[in-house]
């Protein structure tokens, strides 16, 4: 009640005030019309203005149902007989605000809010109402807006996210909130914000003034292990937190991040875990947990083994994954040596934080392995054997041997210790140069051995249990083969040595030097001399001492022209058991040569022997191949082209292709498949021993019968055409070289005196009688169609 009663109050002084705003005793102008020279004229003057004002107050959110009234406007010039008439302009004018024209009375249509607009500038004119002259001059006022509580605080966010590590000391700042309000901060206490905590008792506090909030409770509350995760409430209060203020709130989510406040523990006390004896190096035993309370880089542990009869038989590493230790095999495990094994695993953070655990915070616990027996495949006493063998050894000589023993083998009598035979794999002796005895592991040769083919052999031998042979094993045998001076030395180079015409005696022509195959322990050393074989009077051999030897002349006066080539034998051996030599020869060249030993010219057989062609040689030669192929392709096209087609190219019979020549064909003019002028002169073609164009000349087999000139008798008895057939068939049947089809071109020679003369067309013109062609069908069937085609009647060529 008192609250309202102040609030009314306050209202009706602010309305007093607007209605006392007139202020009097100020000077204004006024127009007058006055009478000059006849003539009405308007003339200012000077006038007293009647009222002013400065500013009026209208409280906002107005909730009434009418026009908010403000003031009232009033000019000394109304005397209330209404010719006076007021006018607004400015913001909001006519809109928001609306007066009276002629009272003056302004009033708000509206309801106005001051946090959208504080004030309004506006503009107002006392005017002739009749002729809407302005009375006075135009006059701006402003309209301010009181602020009310109509707006409660916000905060920036509506939620809040932060963070604090876990033990921190109480008063720790965790965050800052911060809330507005839109009220008018310099009236009242409308903006004035004071902030609280809700929700979040007793953990945290917040600055009533500034909204920091602070832990309030000390480390050993603040556990994150015990909770992680906390919701506070914050309010914000106008009015300064007084009754009747407006308040807003937001939540802040704060968690509590880790420390490395906890040690690893195990889970448990003893771990026991089995493993059989054949586990390899690497394999792993088992996995022991141990647990942290804290999280990420602070949960890191390690593991390491500290005591125990088992160290160097065991190793523990840490999976970074799952913060395991694991126990894996390091050397390898036998039951039948040591059963079991017990030890000591230790565990603690890798990264400790000395302001709440010891460095030396730790903890330990018992693993205990047991190995299980498994029947295991022999076992060799080593793990590779090396052997030694001259290569000159004899075969079936023994090399050495292997020995396996069954691990499981309980006494010296069990059948289980037993090894029932070894091999040799033959993949690591395809030559089977060597073999092992089945019983006793003996590995003796099968092949000679050769040092300077191959001086290593490696292979594997298995071994097989007895009672089990999948059981087995196998140990690598590396076999060295040892040197036997078994190589003669030879010349290390074929030297290309000269001598001078112009050499002295005594002049060394070259230096020698010698390679052996064999390796002795202590080195090569050759010795060099000249064959007993070589002649002596020309060169000389001198032994270096250093496996070296010089060729030295003994004479003067080689000349080229006399010898040219002389061979020197030279005989090199080595000193080892048994000694070893060959004789190898020296070619050497006679050569002409300048004063300073610089060889110009030596005989052709020498050069040409020793020196290769040059590269312009092998160029013209190339060019030279090449020009020939190109050569003999061409030819071979030519010749293609003018192979001439065979009279018939079918395979069947001739009888079958006569009825093509019911065609006159070109007559004498086609002489592509033969010469038809030797069918007109058989003389000649006898005497100039000329054959068929269509196929190689050639001798025949069988000489030609003489010509015999026939008589015209009779045409059935013409015995020049048969005569020529006969020496045709005689020719074809002998000669190797005819082709494999007979030439119909040779068979129409009608021979001399025959009564149907030529088959020419042009020969035919002279004859147009009648002529008895029914001779020709005694002569087989290949001339049968002819006589048919001319032994017909004239009307048969009529068309």
């Amino acid at each position: 009640m008192r609250t309202w009663t102040v609030c009314f109050l306050w209202v009706w002084a602010a309305q007093s005030v607007d209605a006392m705003a007139f202020l009097k005793g100020t000077v204004g102008l006024e127009k007058a019309r006055v009478t000059q020279e006849g003539r009405d004229v308007e003339t200012p003057r000077r006038f007293k203005r009647g009222w002013m004002w400065k500013q009026f107050f209208l409280q906002e959110e107005y909730t009434g149902t009418d026009n908010q009234y403000i003031g009232k406007l009033h000019s000394d010039l109304d005397r209330g007989d209404g010719t006076v008439m007021y006018v607004l302009t400015g913001e909001g004018a006519g809109t928001i605000f609306v007066i009276d024209a002629n009272s003056g009375d302004l009033h708000a249509t509206r309801s106005l809010d001051r946090e959208e607009k504080p004030y309004y500038s506006l503009r107002a004119q006392a005017v002739n109402k009749k002729n809407g002259i302005p009375l006075e001059p135009e006059t701006e006022f402003i309209v301010k807006l009181h602020d009310i509580n109509d707006n409660e605080p916000k905060f920036e966010k509506e939620v809040y996210t932060a963070n604090v590590p876990e033990r921190s000391h109480v008063g720790t700042s965790v965050i800052q909130v911060t809330a507005h309000d839109a009220d008018d901060e310099m009236f009242g206490l409308s903006a004035k914000l004071v902030y609280s905590i809700s929700q979040g008792h007793p953990y945290f506090s917040v600055e009533s003034n500034t909204g920091i909030i602070r832990t309030a409770l000390g480390p050993s509350d603040m556990d994150r292990e015990q909770r992680e995760h906390y919701q506070v409430v914050i309010e914000a209060k106008d009015m300064g937190g007084q009754r009747g203020g407006l308040t807003g709130s937001t939540t802040v989510n704060i968690t509590l991040t880790d420390v490395n406040d906890n040690p690893p523990q195990f889970s448990q006390s003893i771990y026991q875990f089995s493993i059989p004896e054949l586990a390899k190096a690497g394999e792993v035993v088992g996995r022991v947990r141990a647990v942290d309370a804290d999280i990420g880089r602070n949960a890191e542990m390690v593991f390491t083994l500290t005591s125990g009869d088992g160290l160097d038989v065991f190793d523990v590493t840490t999976d970074r994954n799952t913060q395991e230790g694991i126990l894996t095999v390091k050397k390898p495990l036998d039951y039948e040596k040591k059963k079991s094994y017990t030890l000591q695993i230790q565990v603690r953070n890798t990264h400790p934080d000395p302001r709440f655990v010891s460095v030396d915070s730790k903890d330990s616990a018992t693993v205990r392995v047991n190995v299980e027996d498994v029947d295991e495949p022999p076992r060799f006493e080593r793990s590779s054997y090396i052997l030694e063998v001259k290569e000159d050894a004899a075969v079936g000589t023994a090399i050495g041997s292997v020995s396996a023993v069954d691990p499981d083998a309980r006494d010296i009598d069990s059948r289980n210790g037993v090894i029932s035979r070894y091999t040799i794999d033959r993949h690591t002796d395809v030559d089977r140069i060597f073999n092992v005895h089945a019983g006793n592991g003996s590995i003796f040769l099968q092949k000679p051995l050769d040092r300077e083919n191959l001086a290593w052999h490696n292979i594997s031998v298995i071994a097989a249990e007895f009672n089990d042979p999948q059981q087995t094993s196998r140990v690598p045998v590396y076999i060295r083969v040892l040197d036997v001076n078994d190589n003669a030395p030879t010349l290390a180079y074929l030297y290309d040595t000269f001598v001078c015409e112009n050499y002295k005696s005594g002049q060394k022509i070259q230096t020698i030097t010698a390679v052996d195959r064999d390796e002795p322990k202590d080195g090569h050393r050759f010795f060099f001399s000249l064959a007993p074989e070589s002649p002596r009077a020309n060169f000389s051999v001198r032994d270096n001492g250093d496996n070296t030897a010089s060729i030295f002349t003994r004479r003067t006066g080689f000349r080229r022209s006399q010898k040219s080539t002389y061979l020197v034998s030279v005989v090199i051996s080595d000193r080892d058991i048994p000694m070893q030599s060959s004789t190898s020869t020296l070619t050497i060249r006679v050569c002409t040569c300048t004063r300073d030993g610089t060889m110009e010219l030596c005989n052709a057989e020498a050069l040409s022997g020793s020196a290769g062609l040059s590269t312009g040689a092998l160029v013209a030669i190339l060019l030279c191949v090449l020009i020939l192929l190109l050569i003999v392709v061409l030819f071979a096209a030519l010749k293609r082209q003018k192979k001439k087609e065979p009279l018939i190219i079918s395979k069947e019979d001739v009888r079958d292709n006569v009825v093509s020549y019911n065609d006159e064909g070109g007559g004498e003019e086609d002489t592509q498949a033969f010469d038809i002028g030797a069918l007109r002169h058989p003389e000649a073609m006898e005497e100039s021993n000329k054959l068929r164009r269509d196929i190689l000349p050639s001798e025949p087999l069988y000489p030609p019968p003489p010509l015999r000139r026939a008589t015209a008798a009779s045409a059935r008895d013409n015995a020049d055409v048969r005569d020529f057939i006969n020496q045709r068939v005689q020719e074809h049947d002998g000669s190797p070289t005819a082709p494999p089809y007979d030439s119909l071109a040779t068979y129409a020679y009608e021979g001399n005196g025959s009564v149907a003369e030529s088959l020419s067309s042009l020969g035919s013109a002279s004859s147009e009688g009648a002529q008895d062609y029914n001779y020709l069908s005694e002569w087989g069937p290949r001339f049968r169609k002819l006589a048919d085609m001319y032994g017909g009647e004239e009307s048969d060529w009529d068309c």
